[in-house]
Order: structure tokens, then C-alpha cells, then sequence
């Protein structure tokens, strides 16, 4: 069961989770290599500047420069070619940048579509349970989330981290190969203080930025539920209701939020305390060293050059520290979603359903969604080739679970089901769906044109094939009369639309499927009753040569099945036709005349 985004576990693997992004990195290792030169190069420019700086100074140091009768020619040339090669190495610092950043863009890019592709994909393959069960909110800012701290992650790692690894390498040789170790020293000791302060004082106040992602997660659960159950809100006048809940959320984000800023505040200050006594004892000892004698103005430029040049993006990693643990947070909660385990799975061994007569057979099937309440207790039943099976029942009775169990929506406690003598348990699930076709009792249309929702059953489909399916399930001509025709928006979960619009769609989806196998789960209960007549001689005719499977709530639309099997508290109490089953009595007969004396009363 998914929850909104909160605190990640405390045994996450960080390392273990970036390691799982190599794959769709290593697509491109030409590019990440290539990448990956130009950053050095990029880096080698960018140190070599301190130290043409350096030439300079010590060029025009009055101390440093040649005789008077050499001035004029070393003024005008040592100095020029200097000044040259800075701008010169600036200028190749940029490019390689820029270099690297392009050349690296298809990697990120590419990175970030594959995961999203593969969380998606595998949030197709969960079971029917885990949908039911989940947060829809929380798991798209997850998901939002997730892509993005890849990005993030690969940006810093690349642009920030490696470069800057690079730098302190180059800039560690220069300083002890060239000036007294207390140099080095100083820098070292400097950093690792920065690092050890940065790192205890970004985990303490990590939890602070936990609350906010699970109370922003809560909050858009809060705003996506209400959106989605729009016309429920507004039946029952709870708009301030809804409201509420999600200010109430949101204040507690903001709380959280304030108190990440404050924190952010005094980390950054003792970064900067940090880094201001760091360079202040290098220049001091620079500058004793142009005192003694030891070294020029130039070495005290070129000191100071390194260490600002060092401490600059050193600094910034502070901020990428904290940024990167924020981004492998939410990466967690993603792959997290990838780690949920699946738990309708084709068999190693399954095969393509191969369907001749599609006779359909339930034996001694069990299930239950919880082990304290079992929905089927040992069901058997046959549907014949080209048969029609009605199930009926009072609700609560487990009639809308024989659809979602020959879907293979779920596993079957005990018990099997098979079309012609194959398991369904032993077939592919995408080679068993190909082969059913359902009208459910409760519709729901893509936010799309009517055309996309009839033509989702067939996505080759003509256009005369879609509106010959729409005139069989009695829409055509309703269709015909909007402004837009088929092109016509239905709105978020097909809101536009009325209950029996929206059945007409689905049936019409299904007509234009042309399955073996047809499941009609109530799909006439949103029509009134001229539209339910007209529907189902359409469906008759439709359903001839299939074999059918019929769910029902009105009996009167099932009169003329092969077989009615009445089912009570999860078992089969009686089969037989409609006029079997009236004369013997039962549970079947009950219901027959409840409903009857209903309609009776509607129509006096």
C-alpha cells in the first residue's frame, strides 16, 4: 500500500540507488567520456590561470623587472604574451564548460526519460490491489519528484562534485610542489573542517525538509482527490471541508519550511566563518613569506588566486551537499515504487492464449481480498461456446469478482479457471486480456475526444469502423449532434458526459474490440429504461457467437440467458433459466419480485 511521501527508511542505501542509475548513463559512455575530458581540460585552464597571474604580477613588480635600458621591450612584450595567455585560458576554461554541458545533455535527458518510463511501466504491472489501495497525488509528486532529483543528481555529480574533486587535486600539486607545506596544510585542514561542519549540520536539520516533502505530498493528495471526486464535493457542500484539510496541510508545510530556512541560514554562516579563517591564515603566511624574502607579490597573488578560486565552488557545495541529499531522498521514494513488488505475475513458462470455442470454466474457485472475509467460496460454473451466463445476486455476493479474477486482475486462492482447458494462470496476461472484452458498471473516459476513447479498443481503427460501432450501441447519433462530433472533449473522467453517454462509449469500445469472450458487469445500469431496450438488442446481436458473461443487477435484463447462477454469500445457492429458477422458488424468485413490485411503484 503506497503512503504520501515521508521521512525515507532509515536502512536506504544511497550509494546502492545511484549505482541503479548507471544503466541508463552507460547508453552513452562515448558521450560521459567525452564529457568527462573536457571537465578536466575545462579544469586544467581554470588552474592554470592563477599561475600566468602570477608571471604577471612579478613581471610588473618593480622589484622583478629587468634593467632600465630593457624596460621598454620587456614592458611591452613579457607582459602582452602573458595577458594573451590568461584571456587564452579563460576563454578555453568557458568553452570546455559549455563543451561539456552539451555534449553531456543527451545523458541526463535520455537518463531521466528511461526511468520515468520504467516506473510508469511498472506501475502498469501491479496488481489491481495496489491501485485500489493508492494515493494518487502522492504517487504522481513522487514520481515528479523522483525524475527530477535524477537530473539533479547527475547535474551535480557532473558539474559540481567531479569538477571541483578535479580542482582541489590540481590545486593540492601546485601548492606543495611550489611553496613550504604549511600551505597545503592549512588548505587541507580548511576543508576538512568546512566538509565535517557542512555534513553535521545539513543531517540535522535533513528532517526538516522530510516534513515538508510528506505534508506537500499530503496536501496534493488532498487537491487531487477533491479535483477527481469534483461532482461528490459539490453534492454535499463540503468545498470548506476540503479546503480546510488542505490549508491545514499546508500550514504545516510552510511551519517546516521556515524552520528549513532558519537552518539553512546558520549553516551557510558557518561556512563562511569557515573559509574567511581559512584564506585569512594563508594570506598571513604569504604575506610573511614577501616580508622574509621567500616569495613575490606574484606568489602572494597566486596563493590567494588559489584559494578564492578553490573556496568559490567549495562553497557551493555546501549548498550542492544539501541539495543532493534532498534530490537522493526523493529518488528513494521513487525507486521505492520500483521495488513494490508485483504480485500478479506471468509464468516463466506462460504461453499465448489460443482460444477455439472459448468455453470459459470456474472450478471450486476460492478468494478473498483479507483472510478474515472470503468473497468466493469454491464457485464452479461452465459457459458453453457461444453461450450467455448471467450472474446475479445481492450485493456484497461476489459477482463483480468473477470479472476481476477471469481479468487475472487477481490470483485465484485455490481452485482454476480455465478457457478451453488452458489456466489462466499458465497463459500470458496480455494474451488473455486480447481475448475479453468488457463493458464495467462504472465508466471512466480519458480526458480526450470521443473518437480516442472508442478507438482505445482498436488504435488502427477507421473511422468508419468507429462510428459503425457507435451506432450499434445506439450513440451515433447523439455523437452527430454535438458541435465537435467525435472530436469532442469529455473531460476529466469522462464529467462531461452523462452516466449513459458514457456506458454507450463503453459499449461501443468493446463492439469495436470484437473480442471472444464479452463481460457486460452491469453495463446497462446508468441507462434509463427506453435506452437499456435498444442496448440490449444491440448487445444480443453482438454477443452472438461469443461466449458471454453477464453481471447483473436487473434481472430483467437477463431473462434470456442460457444459464442464471444466483450466488449468496460468496457461493452458488442456484442455477438454472429464468423460468427455472422462478418456479423453484428460491432466492432468485425473491429478488425477481422485489424488483418487479419496484417497478410498479415507479411507474404508478
Amino acid at each position: 500500500m503506497h503512503r504520501p511521501t515521508s521521512k525515507p527508511h532509515g536502512n536506504r542505501k544511497d550509494f546502492d540507488n545511484i549505482k541503479r542509475l548507471f544503466p541508463y548513463i552507460w547508453d552513452f559512455k562515448g558521450r560521459v567520456f567525452i564529457a568527462l575530458s573536457c571537465l578536466i581540460l575545462s579544469k586544467v585552464a581554470i588552474v592554470g590561470m592563477p599561475l600566468v597571474l602570477k608571471d604577471i604580477v612579478d613581471s610588473l613588480d618593480s622589484n622583478q623587472m629587468l634593467s632600465m635600458d630593457n624596460l621598454a621591450s620587456a614592458s611591452l612584450t613579457l607582459p602582452l604574451i602573458l595577458l594573451l595567455t590568461y584571456g587564452a585560458l579563460r576563454l578555453v576554461a568557458s568553452l570546455f564548460n559549455e563543451l561539456r554541458d552539451a555534449i553531456f545533455s543527451r545523458v541526463r535527458y535520455h537518463a531521466m526519460r528511461g526511468i520515468s518510463r520504467r516506473v510508469l511501466k511498472h506501475l502498469y504491472s501491479l496488481s489491481l490491489s495496489y491501485h485500489l489501495d493508492r494515493k494518487t497525488g502522492g504517487i504522481t509528486r513522487d514520481l515528479e519528484r523522483g525524475t527530477n532529483s535524477l537530473s539533479s543528481i547527475l547535474n551535480y555529480l557532473v558539474f559540481n562534485i567531479l569538477p571541483t574533486a578535479a580542482e582541489f587535486i590540481f590545486v593540492a600539486i601546485i601548492l606543495l610542489s611550489r611553496y613550504e607545506t604549511h600551505f597545503a596544510v592549512i588548505t587541507f585542514t580548511t576543508v576538512v573542517f568546512y566538509i565535517i561542519f557542512t555534513l553535521m549540520v545539513t543531517n540535522w536539520r535533513m528532517h526538516y525538509r522530510h516534513k515538508m516533502n510528506e505534508h506537500e505530498s499530503a496536501a496534493n493528495s488532498y487537491a487531487v482527490d477533491g479535483m477527481l471526486n469534483y461532482e461528490t464535493v459539490k453534492y454535499f457542500t463540503n468545498e470548506a471541508y476540503e479546503l480546510k484539510q488542505y490549508d491545514e496541510t499546508l500550514n504545516k508545510w510552510e511551519t517546516a519550511a521556515v524552520k528549513s530556512q532558519t537552518s539553512m541560514s546558520l549553516l551557510n554562516f558557518g561556512q563562511g566563518a569557515v573559509i574567511a579563517v581559512g584564506v585569512t591564515l594563508m594570506m598571513i603566511f604569504a604575506a610573511q613569506g614577501v616580508v622574509d624574502g621567500v616569495m613575490t607579490l606574484g606568489d602572494l597573488v597566486l596563493v590567494n588566486a588559489m584559494m578564492l578560486q578553490l573556496f568559490i565552488p567549495l562553497n557551493f557545495l555546501g549548498i550542492i551537499y544539501r541539495a543532493l541529499k534532498y534530490s537522493l531522498a526523493d529518488m528513494d521514494m521513487m525507486l521505492k515504487l520500483l521495488d513494490t513488488e508485483v504480485q500478479v505475475k506471468d509464468a516463466e513458462s506462460a504461453k499465448e492464449l489460443k482460444v477455439s470455442d472459448a468455453v470459459i470454466r470456474f472450478n471450486d474457485v476460492s478468494f478473498d481480498y483479507n483472510k478474515d472475509r472470503k468473497i468466493l467460496d469454491s464457485i464452479s460454473f461452465d459457459i458453453p461456446h457461444g453461450h450467455k451466463v448471467a450472474v446475479v445476486g445481492p450485493s456484497g455476493a461476489g459477482k463483480s469478482t468473477l470479472a476481476r479474477l477471469l481479468f487475472r486482475f487477481y490470483d485465484v486462492a485455490s481452485g482454476s479457471i480455465t478457457i478451453d482447458g488452458q489456466n489462466i494462470n499458465e497463459v500470458t496476461q496480455a494474451s488473455l486480456r486480447n481475448n475479453i472484452g468488457i463493458v464495467p458498471q462504472d465508466t471512466v473516459l480519458f480526458n480526450y475526444t470521443i473518437d480516442h476513447n472508442i478507438r482505445y479498443a482498436k488504435l488502427d481503427a477507421t473511422d468508419e469502423e468507429i462510428q459503425q460501432a457507435a451506432k450499434h450501441a445506439n450513440i451515433h447519433d447523439f455523437i452527430s449532434s454535438l458541435p465537435d462530433g467525435y472530436q469532442t472533449v469529455v473531460g476529466e473522467r469522462g464529467l462531461k458526459l452523462s452516466g449513459g453517454e458514457k456506458q454507450r462509449i463503453a459499449i461501443a469500445r468493446v463492439i469495436l474490440k470484437n473480442p471472444r469472450i464479452l463481460v457486460f458487469d452491469e453495463a446497462t445500469s446508468s441507462l434509463d429504461s427506453h435506452s437499456e431496450q435498444l442496448i440490449l438488442e444491440s448487445l444480443k446481436q453482438v454477443a452472438e457467437k461469443h461466449t458471454t458473461l453477464v453481471i447483473a443487477h436487473r434481472l430483467s435484463t437477463i431473462i434470456d440467458a442460457d444459464k442464471i447462477v444466483v450466488l449468496d454469500k460468496g457461493k452458488v445457492v442456484e442455477e438454472g433459466t429464468h423460468q427455472d429458477l422462478l418456479e423453484k422458488d428460491g432466492l432468485y424468485a425473491h429478488l425477481w419480485q422485489l424488483q418487479q413490485e419496484e417497478a410498479e411503484e415507479g411507474e404508478s
